[in-house]
């Protein structure tokens, strides 16, 4: 092995299993092993000693390990995170506990809310003022910080967000409080809103610090003792993280704010998704992850993921907005629902069949694992179905019981309500296909878009296997399932660009717009930004993007306006309403003449260009596919199984074509060929399924 070959890797760390991709040069190598939910640095090393070897590498070979984790929102959902108090403006304890004025379902008099991450015993307030231009209306009460800090040592705190009013505009207050607290209790992290999240509207920036300060000693704890470990083991590469944005950041940074770390695997594989639409030359797609706990689903246009500046966790309603806890961080938008491999089914108090969003997760995992579930998951009914081969799954390394599978689903689903085992499962994955197809359209719908042209893109381990049928309930007439789908998200790090962006709230009207001022603040946030991105891209050439949120003065809500990259001057005064009003016209198709503008913040992205390509091109052959065996899998539209001929797909080459129902089986997954689909291996070695036309 030469060392100017570049070696990386990607390592995603799920709720059930634990991908890892290893790249070579033009080679690639890929293992899926299960999750150590307790201490997830033994699966990650085990999983990192079975690929570099059987790539024939040495750890103090690779060059950089990209890393994605659920570990922060896991820490979030499951309340997991550490005992954290809150500073905050008095009078203003309580704005994380009253939200907004709005109700997310109007009618239900008994609606649930998330609980705050903080406790009203544990939000002290502290006496302080400053106004919305940044001017001091009450000094900071340097006695009563004092006194805070000694109830903060009383009640063992490990962690404290400082958020007060305003401080956006000046954070000076919170600097001060901050250093007193980081003087008097080094062992505690501090987190100030002001660097987390400086933008007005004080309920998402308060909720924001907390859950930043939450998580912070968890994934600093882990974060440090994974490099540690790496470095044990040989690996003395940088380490880098995704973050929810869909670039990738240092371990300081990610350490500073893990809050940014929330959506980490999930928007590496929107990046995977994005790389094959660019590669393929797709402008409208649908991306479809769905792995062992969770399914994603992110509309792509034109090879750029859908993106938003608040991201909501912990939802207590599925699909409403609102019933969770907002973070404003720049953050890929998707959907997630827990609808994975290892999601649960049970029966409802109606006798309805319900999957997820529970999961069996990797500890005990599905029944058909043997180790010790014993509740019916998907893959307990993918496998009833005849949809994967016990004795390959996930290449062998876990052997399935079709029996204990079988036996749960026909006791806990089956008998209840009168159906065959067969019957049971299939109404299992019919329940899961349409969950996953019923969060599509309520995503598309709140976007403003059309599904049924657009190409479904399918990864992560069961994915493929419900791809077609959840195509087919979309009405998407075509489906691309990429070369190691089952590993698309650790892939997907591989691509992803070290990035990073800066937002800063600042109330400017267009009327009163002074260039100097707007040119001396986003000359200051492309500093910050790239002080980040050159410590992990120290001689790249690098993108800036530029954008505002803007409105008509008196509105509630802003929108999204890209801004040119150069100084202003004044003339831009009048380009910028410009710019406004056009993408004013787009989403409302109207403007609104007469009326002052406003700039509430400023956005400045920058980023590095992304390493290398997913696949070379092959040519095509005409050559027949020939399958390796056959085995019965049932067909939900007949209600019975077919003998279907099972292919392997490292023996399809570019050109080839199969008419369904088959099985394209590969180590990490299998692709289900509905009868209703062919499917054919495009150039890219891709396996593309299309709509029979007879």
């Amino acid at each position: 092995m030469t060392s100017s070959i570049a070696i990386r890797l990607g390592l995603d760390i799920g709720g059930t299993f634990t991908d890892v991709a290893l790249e070579v040069g033009e080679r690639r190598f890929t293992t899926k092993t299960l999750t150590t939910p307790g201490a997830p640095e033994n699966g990650v090393l085990a999983a990192l000693h079975a690929v570099t070897q059987s790539a024939g590498v040495e750890p103090r070979q690779v060059a950089l390990i990209i890393h994605g984790t659920t570990l922060a929102t896991n820490a979030v959902i499951e309340r997991k995170g550490a005992k954290t108090a809150l500073l905050t403006t008095e009078g203003f304890r309580d704005v994380i506990e009253i939200r907004h004025e709005n109700r997310f379902e109007q009618y239900d008099v008994n609606i649930d809310l998330p609980p705050p991450l903080v406790p009203r015993r544990l939000r002290l307030p502290v006496r302080e003022r400053i106004d919305a231009q940044g001017n001091v209306l009450l000094p900071l009460d340097e006695a009563g910080v004092e006194r805070t800090i000694d109830t903060l040592a009383a009640q063992q705190i490990e962690a404290a967000a400082i958020g007060f009013l305003h401080s956006f505009t000046n954070p000076d207050h919170e600097r001060r409080t901050g250093e007193a607290v980081a003087r008097r209790l080094p062992s505690v992290a501090v987190t100030l809103s002001s660097d987390v999240s400086p933008e007005m509207r004080e309920y998402e920036r308060f909720s924001t610090a907390c859950a930043n300060a939450y998580i912070q000693p968890l994934m600093g704890r882990y974060l440090k003792g994974l490099e540690r470990e790496l470095s044990r083991a040989g690996f003395d590469c940088p380490l880098l993280l995704m973050t929810s944005g869909g670039g990738v950041t240092t371990v300081e940074t990610a350490i500073r704010f893990p809050v940014r770390l929330i959506e980490s695997g999930p928007a590496a594989g929107a990046i995977f998704a994005s790389c094959i639409a660019r590669q393929h030359g797709l402008d409208q797609v649908l991306s479809f992850d769905m792995g062992g706990t969770t399914a994603k689903i992110c509309l792509i246009d034109k090879a750029q993921p859908q993106t938003a500046r608040v991201l909501e966790v912990a939802r207590i309603y599925r699909f409403l907005k609102g019933s969770g806890l907002p973070l404003r961080i720049p953050v890929i938008e998707m959907v997630e629902i827990g609808a994975g491999g290892g999601s649960i089914a049970r029966l409802d108090a109606l006798k309805r069949i319900a999957v997820g969003p529970d999961s069996a997760g990797a500890q005990p995992g599905p029944v058909c694992y043997g180790q010790g579930g014993n509740e019916p998951t998907v893959t307990d009914a993918d496998l009833v179905l005849g949809r994967i081969d016990p004795a390959k799954f996930s290449g062998g390394k876990i052997a399935l019981s079709a029996a204990s599978a079988r036996r749960a689903v026909a006791e806990r689903i089956g008998a209840p309500l009168g159906l065959t085992c067969d019957h049971a499962a299939l109404g299992i994955s019919e329940m899961v296909d349409e969950n996953m197809a019923n969060a599509a359209r309520v995503h598309a719908v709140e976007s403003g878009k059309d599904l049924r042209a657009r190409t479904l893109i399918a990864f992560g381990g069961a994915a493929p296997l419900h791809a077609a049928r959840v195509a087919k309930k979309l009405g998407i007439g075509r489906v691309l399932i990429p070369a190691n789908a089952g590993v698309g998200s650790a892939v997907g790090l591989l691509r992803a660009p070290v990035a990073y962006e800066i937002v800063r709230g600042r109330l400017i009207r267009l009327s009163e717009f002074d260039p100097d001022a707007a040119n001396r603040l986003l000359a200051d946030m492309r500093a910050e930004a790239e002080e980040v991105v050159r410590r992990g891209a120290p001689s790249a050439k690098l993108t800036e993007q530029r954008s505002s949120f803007m409105r008509y003065r008196g509105q509630g809500h802003e929108i999204a306006v890209e801004l040119p990259v150069r100084d202003f001057t004044g003339d831009d005064r009048s380009i910028l309403g410009e710019l406004f009003e056009a993408a004013y016209r787009r989403l409302y198709s109207r403007s609104i003449p007469g009326v002052d503008i406003e700039i509430l913040s400023w956005v400045v992205s920058l980023r590095a260009p992304s390493e290398g390509r997913l696949a070379a091109e092959a040519a095509e052959h005409q050559a027949e596919a020939k399958p390796l065996s056959y085995r019965g899998v049932f067909d939900p539209d007949s209600g019975k199984f077919i003998d279907t001929p099972i292919y392997w797909r490292s023996d399809l080459a570019p050109g080839m074509r199969i008419v369904g129902p088959a099985v394209i089986a590969e180590d990490e997954t299998s692709t289900i060929v509905s009868p209703a689909f062919e499917a054919r291996i495009d150039r890219f070695g891709y396996i593309e399924l299309k709509v029979r036309e007879d």
